[in-house]
C-alpha cells in the first residue's frame, strides 16, 4: 500500500484528527520511562575504561530513549499531542511511586524470606521520589517546547539541530532540578555538580548517537501519517491536555 503525501499543516488544522500510530508511540514512552525507573534505577553498575572505573545508575542506559520518543512525538505530532503524553507519562510515575510504597509497606507472609530483599529494589526515598518526578516533568516540557520552536525557525529543516538542542535544555533542566533537590546535604557539593554534569554529557551523548535512528523513525511515520505538523499558534502552557 502506498504511503499518502507528506502534507505541511498547522498544528490547529490537525487539532481533531486521528492518528495511527500515535498511541503506540505514547505507549512506547510511558513504557519506557517506567521501566527505566523500575529496573534500571535500582542497580548501580560500573564499568572500567582505560582503568578508570566509571560507577552510573544503570537506568541512564534506556532512560534517555524516552528524550528520544519524546523529540519524536513533538517533530511528528506537535507539541499539544506531546503535552498529553508528558502527562501520562507524570500519572503513571504517581501511581507506580504509590504502588511501590503500598506494597512494600504490606507485611509479608508467614515464611517468606524475600521481604529485604524486595525493600532494596522497590523501596524508595520519597526524597529522591518528588525530585525524580518533577525533573521529568520539567525536563520533559522544555524539551518539547524547544523542540516544537526549533522546528518554526528552522523551516523544518536540520532535525539534528533540534533533537540535540531540545536535549542539551531539557536535559538541563532535569539534571539542574534532580541532582540538587535528590543529593543535596548528603553528598558533598562538589559530587553533586560533578555527577550531574556527567549524567548531563551522558543523556546528550545518547542523543547524538541515537540521532540516525530518530532520522528513520521520524521520516517514516510522517510518511505513514501523511502529514508534517509545525506549532503556528499553538497555546506552549503545559497545564492544558486539550488537544
Amino acid at each position: 500500500m502506498q504511503d499518502a503525501p507528506v502534507v505541511t499543516e498547522s498544528a490547529s488544522a490537525v487539532a481533531g484528527r486521528q492518528f495511527r500510530y500515535y498511541d503506540f508511540v505514547m505507549a512506547a514512552f510511558v513504557a519506557i520511562l517506567l521501566l527505566s525507573n523500575i529496573i534500571g534505577a535500582a542497580k548501580p553498575a560500573a564499568v572500567t575504561i582505560s582503568g578508570e572505573q566509571w560507577i552510573f545508575g544503570a537506568g541512564i542506559l534506556f532512560f534517555p530513549l524516552g528524550y528520544v520518543i519524546g523529540d519524536v512525538l513533538t517533530e511528528v505530532y506537535g507539541y499539544a499531542r506531546a503535552r498529553r503524553v508528558i502527562w501520562a507519562g507524570f500519572a503513571a510515575l504517581l501511581f507506580m511511586a504509590f504502588m511501590s510504597w503500598v506494597v512494600v509497606a504490606l507485611p509479608p507472609a508467614p515464611g517468606w524470606e524475600g521481604q529485604a530483599a524486595y525493600e532494596s529494589v522497590f523501596g524508595q526515598v520519597w526524597r529522591i521520589v518528588i525530585a525524580s518526578i518533577t525533573a521529568f516533568w520539567a525536563g520533559e516540557f522544555v524539551n518539547s517546547y524547544v523542540m516544537a520552536r526549533m522546528k518554526i525557525w528552522t523551516g523544518g529543516k536540520h532535525l539534528w539541530s533540534r533533537t540535540i538542542g531540545s536535549t542539551v535544555v531539557g536535559q538541563g533542566v532535569d539534571s539542574i532540578i534532580f541532582y540538587p533537590l535528590a543529593f543535596w546535604g548528603l553528598w558533598s557539593q562538589e559530587q553533586v555538580i560533578s555527577v550531574m554534569i556527567t549524567n548531563w554529557l551522558l543523556k546528550v551523548g545518547w542523543e547524538v548517537v541515537l540521532t540516525p535512528v530518530t532520522y528513520v523513525v521520524v521520516g517514516w511515520l510522517k510518511r505513514k501519517e501523511g502529514v508534517d505538523i509545525f506549532d503556528e499558534g499553538t497555546n506552549f502552557s503545559p497545564f492544558k491536555t486539550k488537544v
